[in-house]
């Protein structure tokens, strides 16, 4: 077939339909909301608080925590006392966040909201923040927009992402191989790239400051890690669900052999760093 018939074919075929977004969000909110996210998110504490610190949270100031699963960056800005909202689109997670913050004692409020349509007023929060959480938003634009919209001109919006070529980008590389994403939907670690945070953010902001920072998984083993994640992460746990015994056994194949080019702990262990980056903007 010659150069014109090829350009010609190619200017009359129908386009790629749009992703449903809302069906994405559906879906993706039955994975957050199966197996038992709050056990892996107990473990991410760390990150909450070193968050925290970036952004320079202060005493008395207001702080928004968007899809804030069950409360890291929550509780570290409790710890810091700012008066705190938690948001998140999984009700179960919200209870976890509010169980913990009564047995510390702190006064937080918790509110059922989602990241891509917050309902506050514009300006209402001194910082906002999120840990591995907004990232994974379908409409990433509007999700952002929305994080600018609700800080206050002077502001701060604090994010962990993992990146791309950290392992939890290979992890949803190789889940990926197995369960294919939604077609057409951008990737979540994107929210780890300098580019793409630039295009989010940019506009609104005038710095962002972005440091890349490794958290350790530590697990007594390849195998604990892949029970554990597969019993509790909903992504993880969702992906075994959806294949057959043969074609599980190969994803967990695939998962020891991930872990193993990550881990570095011997003896003492699982030890896998995961990449991210810990970003702070300054809104304009």
């Amino acid at each position: 077939m010659n150069a014109p018939i090829i350009s010609a074919l190619r200017q009359h075929a129908p386009a790629p339909a749009a992703p449903d977004l809302a069906a994405v969000k559906q879906r993706q909110q039955a994975a957050w909301a199966s197996g038992d996210f709050a056990v892996i998110g107990s473990t991410l504490q760390i990150v909450g608080e070193m968050l925290c610190e970036a952004a320079d949270v202060c005493a008395g100031e207001t702080v928004l925590d968007i899809a804030a699963g069950n409360g890291n960056a929550t509780l570290a800005a409790a710890r810091r006392f700012a008066e705190v909202t938690s948001t998140d689109y999984v009700p179960a997670l919200l209870e976890r966040g509010r169980a913990r913050a009564a047995a510390d004692g702190f006064a937080v409020s918790f509110r059922e909201a989602d990241a891509e349509a917050l309902p506050f007023p514009a300006a209402s929060f001194d910082v906002v923040l999120s840990t591995f959480g907004v990232m994974f938003t379908p409409d990433q634009d509007r999700a952002a927009s929305e994080m600018l919209r609700v800080c206050r001109p002077g502001g701060r919006i604090g994010l962990a992402n993992w990146t791309p070529a950290g392992f939890i980008g290979e992890l949803f590389k190789t889940i990926g191989r197995h369960v294919p994403p939604p077609a057409g939907v951008r990737s979540p670690a994107l929210w780890g790239t300098d580019a793409r945070l630039q295009e989010l953010f940019g506009q609104g902001a005038s710095s962002i400051t972005a440091t890349r920072r490794d958290f350790n998984f530590r697990y007594r083993s390849a195998a604990h890690w892949v029970e554990v994640f597969r019993t509790f992460y909903g992504p993880v746990h969702k992906a075994f669900l959806a294949l057959d015994p043969p074609r599980q056994a190969a994803l967990e194949h695939d998962l020891l052999e991930l872990l193993a080019r990550f881990d570095h702990g011997g003896a003492a262990g699982l030890v896998v760093p995961g990449e991210y980056l810990e970003v702070v903007i300054a809104r304009h």
